[in-house]
């Protein structure tokens, strides 16, 4: 009897240590969260150049990867399809030449001219590639400037050059600066059919570096300059009818939303700068064309992993006491990303891939982000590129793109979770080096499950509702197993090493 009975108490041990190892991950629907409008990436630098290619087969498999949502034969995606793009509206330096101070690479043209007339004929193949994203059924644009046209900079530069920490436009061109970018939406609308849902006036203006360097365009602002810029943009849009949306601020790093980092008081404190009704001479929440919503890139915050975690719990505390919305909208790799050796040189593998969902999910969980992008959408041979071009002469006149599992790991969200989606809280606790999932329910009543399996081995993912009702599962697999891109496969309630699978209830 006794030797029974240690028997049985060693089974009902083994049953409990099964249990709490099989957890199930609960999406507990007593707690939404946050509406997910989109995820993105921009065309710059590359599109200027790709879209003018003579190979148009090559341009349409780009455009497919980045904005179909089409399916295959055997159901897998033939695209991530991204839901916002990111249009970078030039400020004529290529018309300069060498006189622009700026790398050839990342020069760009204006449609303003010199006389004051438009040439609509510019930046055409950006905007080829705007039309090829809504063919393909993007359903929002963004366009965002590194500088003011440079017939209004100070220095008649698009570029900075060291001038110091303020905003690189004269004082008496901020209504011309506006108008310009009230007639560039209006252009594009008329000649291209794409209306522009949002533009950011200004590009990381609070930049620890100050834009120093002639490497690209861009120029620091002081948060007086951007309040009044808004306000000039916003009084052009009246009065010429445009109802884009006007975003603040693009900031360089969280730390600059929330506090004064590497800067001065005149660059930092975002968020209540712009929203706090005690900043007289900055206040923007009563502005027309101004959402209550602040907008910042993610670099430079993801690393130590727990810091992470923190810093984004305490941006979606302070965003909503100001009753804001936080939407991040531009991350590369930087140097500072040691756990998979920095920027430098491009990653085909889930290394890299792995690494970006984490923080992609990091940014949606812990700040409730509404929006997700990534910076360069085509790049060369650095980790700033969801598409890896290989030219010989950086993309001028042709090249050949090869697709990667950065790319596809962006998919697992971008092409399951559509506008509209609301996240909800899963219970189960995250764990940064092995399993991390969130649930979000369409606007069409289909759940998207995104899980990812950090760890280097095969992990269990059972799957329920808090409400107990069973759901039918189909799964989605990216990993550095050949042909596991979006693949279609067995929802079993196992996540393979290395892996990020999307779980979509039929």
């Amino acid at each position: 009897m006794a030797r029974m009975k240690k028997v049985f108490m060693a089974i009902i041990l083994l049953a409990s240590a099964l249990t709490a190892d099989a957890a199930v991950f609960t999406i507990d629907l007593s707690k939404p969260r946050q509406t997910i409008r989109h995820f993105g990436a921009s065309d710059a630098w590359s599109m200027q150049f790709i879209g003018c290619w003579q190979d148009e087969a090559e341009q349409r498999k780009i455009a497919d990867w980045l904005f179909s949502t089409e399916v295959d034969a055997q159901g897998k995606p033939l695209g991530i399809g991204l839901s916002v793009w990111r249009f970078n509206m030039g400020a004529g330096s290529e018309e300069q030449g060498r006189e622009s101070q700026i790398q050839r690479g990342t020069r760009t043209e204006c449609f303003l001219t010199g006389d004051g007339t438009y040439d609509w004929t510019k930046q055409a193949g950006q905007r080829k590639f705007l039309r090829m994203a809504k063919e393909r059924g993007v359903p929002h644009f963004l366009a965002f400037l590194n500088s003011p046209p440079v017939w209004f900079t100070q220095n008649g530069l698009a570029t900075n050059t060291g001038r110091g920490g303020t905003l690189n436009l004269r004082d008496d061109c901020y209504d011309d600066f506006a108008r310009f970018m009230a007639t560039s939406l209006k252009g594009i609308e008329a000649h291209d059919g794409i209306h522009f849902d949002y533009i950011c006036p200004v590009n990381e203006p609070d930049g620890h570096w100050n834009w120093q360097g002639p490497k690209q365009e861009g120029s620091p602002a002081t948060n007086r300059e951007i309040a009044r810029l808004v306000r000039e943009t916003s009084k052009a849009f009246e009065q010429q009818g445009v109802t884009t949306q006007i975003l603040v601020n693009e900031s360089s790093d969280l730390r600059c939303l929330l506090g004064i980092y590497r800067t001065t008081w005149e660059r930092g404190n975002t968020i209540s700068t712009f929203f706090s009704n005690d900043s007289t001479a900055t206040y923007l929440g009563d502005t027309p064309r101004v959402p209550r919503l602040i907008v910042g890139h993610s670099y430079w915050t993801n690393t130590p992993v727990p810091y992470m975690r923190k810093i984004r719990e305490q941006l979606r505390d302070t965003v909503a006491r100001y009753g804001l919305k936080f939407w991040q909208t531009e991350l590369c790799i930087m140097q500072n990303d040691e756990e998979i050796g920095g920027g430098g040189g491009f990653d085909f593998s889930m290394k890299t891939a792995l690494y970006v969902a984490r923080v992609i999910h990091h940014d949606l969980v812990y700040a409730d982000a509404e929006s997700w992008s990534w910076w360069r959408a085509v790049g060369g041979d650095y980790k700033d590129g969801l598409i890896r071009v290989f030219s010989d002469d950086n993309m001028r006149t042709g090249g050949r793109a090869v697709d990667s599992r950065l790319m596809w790991a962006l998919g697992n969200y971008s092409r399951f979770v559509r506008p509209g989606a609301v996240r909800y809280e899963v219970l189960q606790p995250d764990d940064p080096y092995g399993v991390m999932a969130s649930a979000y329910l369409n606007a069409d009543g289909t759940w998207a499950v995104v899980a990812i399996n950090y760890s280097q081995t095969a992990r269990d993912f059972p799957l329920a509702t808090s409400d107990g009702k069973s759901h039918t599962w189909r799964a989605y697999r990216t990993s550095d197993v050949d042909g596991e891109t979006l693949k279609p496969v067995e929802p079993l309630p196992l996540l393979p090493p290395r892996s990020i699978t999307t779980f979509v209830s039929k």
